[in-house]
């Protein structure tokens, strides 16, 4: 990537996009045109009209990104709206991050919450924190702790999916325990808790507390709560 000079918006206007180094929005700044840069930080209010690609990016404030994103890390404590495909390779997410059509990326870490009109894939994904994915979320590796909260996915695929109810910090005596819905959960090692789907259907399946399941298929072991219920269990 060529390295241009930095562009710090302190006040309020208009840039044009190209090449930069360092991008800092402290006020509200609209960038017009594809952007690359080495980071893209904003603690103001940013509105990014085309594309954007970086090595970097830090949201405390507000960002709207109209086209697509590319970044390698990327860490949202604000909020994050992306119109097209957003392909991030690292993300912690403490606030809010939207995305139009398709996330994606290496490794996901979600404390505060994600929607997602489109498919998420990543390597490893984990959530504490909420998600509403209307489309596939998959993942090598898919670990979701329910704090709070309904989190929803059309489908869920994976090699080992964990979903687990985990205690609130911050309601410690309230109601606070969240819950996930999907219509199909398949993977190859599968322990739920706290979920409600149409059919799960992986080689080692164990069904814990709070689950409502229609359809169970597995290949090797079956484990279930008695609390919880499963309509219709078959092994294949």
């Amino acid at each position: 990537m060529r390295k241009g000079e930095n562009l710090i918006i302190n006040g309020s206007g208009s840039y044009p996009g190209g090449h930069y180094d360092k991008i800092s929005i402290r006020g509200e700044g609209t960038i017009v045109n594809d952007v690359e840069s080495s980071a893209f930080n904003v603690y103001g209010t940013s509105d990014s009209e085309q594309n954007v690609k970086t090595g970097s990016v830090k949201i405390l404030g507000e960002a709207n990104v109209n086209g697509n994103i590319e970044a390698d890390e990327t860490l949202v404590m604000g909020t994050m709206e992306v119109g097209g495909k957003a392909h991030l390779k690292k993300i912690k997410i403490f606030g809010l991050l939207v995305v139009g059509e398709r996330l994606s990326g290496d490794k996901a870490v979600i404390k505060g919450n994600i929607s997602v009109k489109g498919d998420v894939e990543y390597e490893a994904f984990d959530s504490s924190g909420g998600f509403e994915i209307k489309g596939l979320l998959t993942a090598d590796t898919i670990k979701v702790g329910l704090r709070f909260g309904q989190s929803t996915a059309e489908e869920i695929g994976g090699g080992k999916i964990t979903i687990k109810k985990k205690k609130n910090s911050l309601l410690p005596f309230g109601k606070g325990i969240g819950s996930l819905t999907a219509k199909i959960i398949e993977g190859d090692d599968i322990h739920l808790e706290n979920t409600k789907a149409e059919i799960v259907r992986g080689n080692d399946v164990k069904i814990g507390p709070g689950c409502q399941i229609g359809l169970v298929e597995y290949r090797n072991v079956l484990t279930h709560d008695p609390s919880s219920t499963i309509k219709t269990q078959k092994k294949i």
